[in-house]
């Protein structure tokens, strides 16, 4: 098995950044300059075509270090960021380009690049959570949660929350297409969920978002749903609030 190599590494504002590479997969871990090890460990996602530090998703990160003293790692997913692109993924988007372009349903080809990417994804995901817990200032005992990521994000944090047990709460949003083997995985998945819905996503049919978040088999879900289109999740929208509650906080938390 690969280890986990820290390629760099930067500081500011109370928040340590540090790239890493474990075999194929790139990743970002930004942790508090400051405090306890064994902090809550979240797991991040990021929107499809885009990449482990997209702004939204690295500001999300800060925030989690910052205010509530919790490590967030990132990958980018198979085909984004620093990883190479196959002939599928370079075909799979021409096609979603196409299909918007013209106006017509990307259902069909977004379902079946996204199931793509989860088969591929959900592993390596697993295999970073292993390395993680191996570094000394994470360790086996820290919780764990994941901590979202609409579109693609999800279509990979379903699956991924109902096979690994060490998740105990997660973060999903709607913008993607739903279909059966995500509904599948959404039974499987029993952690607290916080889910956010743009109910004007212009991609996404509303009610089969919202027949994926009744499918989920959590006791404790949560659905807060925003006027606006896809992508436009408001910037009020705080996960930690949610966070904290089920994972505990590491350090005390601003006022």
């Amino acid at each position: 098995m690969n280890s986990l190599r820290f390629t760099a590494e930067t500081t500011s504002n109370g928040v340590v950044e540090r790239d890493f590479t474990l075999g194929d997969v790139t990743g970002v871990l930004w942790s508090p300059a400051s405090g306890p090890a064994h902090a809550p460990l979240v797991l991040m996602g990021h929107g499809g075509g885009l990449h482990k530090k997209t702004p939204a998703l690295a500001v999300r990160a800060r925030h989690l270090a910052t205010a509530c003293g919790h490590t967030v790692a990132a990958i980018d997913a198979p085909g984004h960021g620093d990883r190479p692109r196959t002939a599928e993924d370079e075909r799979a988007r021409a096609e979603l380009r196409q299909a918007m372009a013209a106006g017509d349903p990307i259902g069909p080809v977004s379902a079946r690049y996204g199931a793509s990417l989860a088969e591929q994804a959900v592993p390596e995901w697993r295999a970073t959570l292993d390395a993680l817990q191996d570094l000394p200032e994470i360790g086996a005992d820290a919780p764990v949660a994941y901590g979202g990521g609409i579109t693609l994000g999800t279509a990979i944090g379903i699956p991924l929350t109902a096979a690994d047990p060490r998740i105990t709460a997660a973060i999903f949003g709607g913008g993607f297409v739903v279909y059966d083997a995500l509904l599948e995985a959404a039974r499987r998945v029993t952690v607290p969920v916080l889910f956010m819905l743009q109910w004007d996503d212009e991609h996404v049919d509303r009610q089969a978002a919202l027949g994926l978040f009744d499918a989920f088999g959590s006791k404790e879900k949560t659905m807060h749903a925003n006027l606006g289109g896809h992508g436009g999740v408001p910037a009020f929208e705080d996960p930690a609030p949610f966070l904290t509650r089920h994972l505990g906080t590491a350090v005390a938390t601003a006022a």
